[in-house]
């Protein structure tokens, strides 16, 4: 009777030990459904998803806007802003034009946060970068060295005139000089303007995969340009380069509604 009652015991502590281990299965598995429930929910527009920025903080990169659980986005119904984030003043500049879920930061973003508004299905979502934008190791000396020659010429690909794609076979020559910039493809000067108040300058804002080596130029009100340069270093030290003189001309060079200390 002891051995029989010991192998009931036995089976009885088997079977509480399977059913233990089923209980944990199934409590897993009910985990993982509330999951899906959830994400389920997120994707289908009753939850807004949580964004994030992938890319290289800094110069010479591009910023793409990324779902957080992988998920490919269409952002063709999704708005879009970017912002600019001074670390100590907190202020929130936007950059006008910057409402792609790609974006490259350029020398005027150095030392701050990049940050991007996504509004989707009513709601609005953050992502920001983790530090601050790092300049381009190296930048400021080719810059420097550049500044001292008066003027340089840059080989660039004429992307858009006044807002218009242009075909991108022929090479035309950026001069970027003490006083003035010129434009010209071989012995056609195609504008040609001094430093003034009404000139803008920045990164291309638009996104693309060439944003990072592409440059808005608007020479007068009546007349812009984007160009592309060979490298992403060219595009950032012709911006620096001309912002520089263009202060000994007191005037100071920005994008479109960017706001300046004068």
């Amino acid at each position: 009777k002891c051995c029989i009652a010991l192998a009931r015991a036995m089976d009885l502590e088997n079977e509480i030990k399977t059913l233990r281990k089923t209980f944990t299965e199934k409590s897993v598995d009910c985990v993982n459904l509330l999951k899906e429930l959830e994400l389920h929910k997120r994707l289908k527009g009753n939850d807004i998803p949580v964004f994030d920025l992938e890319g290289l903080q800094c110069l010479g990169s591009m910023l793409h806007i990324v779902c957080q659980n992988g998920t490919p986005m269409d952002f063709s119904n999704i708005s879009v802003q970017w912002f600019r984030i001074h670390p100590k003043e907190s202020n929130k500049e936007i950059i006008s034009g910057a409402t792609r879920p790609a974006y490259a930061p350029e020398p005027n973003d150095v030392g701050r946060y990049m940050q991007a508004e996504i509004n989707f299905g009513g709601e609005t979502a953050i992502a920001k970068t983790a530090g601050l934008v790092d300049p381009d190791a190296g930048l400021v000396d080719y810059v420097e060295t550049l500044v001292r020659k008066p003027e340089t010429e840059f080989n660039v690909v004429v992307l858009q005139l006044n807002g218009i794609d242009q075909p991108k076979e022929a090479v035309h020559v950026l001069n970027v000089g003490r006083l003035r910039m010129r434009l010209s493809k071989g012995k056609t000067v195609v504008a040609k303007e001094f430093y003034s108040s009404s000139m803008q300058l920045c990164g291309v804002r638009g996104g693309g995969e060439a944003a990072s080596q592409a440059m808005f130029w608007r020479p007068r009100s009546d007349l812009s340009f984007a160009v592309a340069f060979e490298t992403a270093r060219e595009r950032n030290a012709a911006i620096m380069l001309a912002r520089r003189f263009a202060i000994d001309c007191n005037i100071i060079l920005a994008g479109p509604g960017d706001k300046t200390p004068w």
